[in-house]
């Protein structure tokens, strides 16, 4: 199973956001140079942030982006449903005839404990791995 980039970023992204003091906004632009990323590609990941209710858009000259949700709930699996949305990984098409997909229960049940595992696993729990956050803003 394979997660798109755009995951891999905002997971990224959110872990600098959690490392930050409270109510520090930081700039797309700041943002896609320490991941070396397009800005423009950023802002299309951080719009769905915004649009999860993780993060939120700060206007004015000193503006940017900061998080919106307590450090110590944020979880992986809140991230990563923000980018990749909530649909299963696995779906059994049922031919003429069948009666359902034994298969499929497998998948279903490997895929609940991949999310509780994600649901528990908060991404605060890495933020002494993240080095100087100072050096991020």
């Amino acid at each position: 199973m394979k997660y798109s980039q755009a995951t891999n970023y905002a997971l990224h992204t959110m872990l600098y956001f959690v490392a930050l003091p409270l109510e520090t906004t930081i700039g797309v632009q700041r943002l896609a140079e320490l991941q070396r990323l397009s800005p423009t590609y950023l802002s299309k990941i951080l719009t769905r942030l915004v649009k999860a209710d993780i993060i939120e858009s700060a206007p004015g000259i000193n503006g940017g982006y900061r998080l919106m949700r307590n450090k110590a709930d944020l979880s992986f699996l809140e991230v990563i449903q923000a980018i990749e949305g909530t649909a299963s990984l696995f779906h059994c098409d049922d031919g003429p005839g069948q009666q359902g997909c034994l298969i499929e229960q497998v998948m279903m049940q490997a895929e609940q404990q991949m999310e509780d595992y994600l649901k528990e696993r908060k991404l605060v729990e890495l933020v002494g791995q993240v080095g100087d956050v100072t050096l991020l803003v």
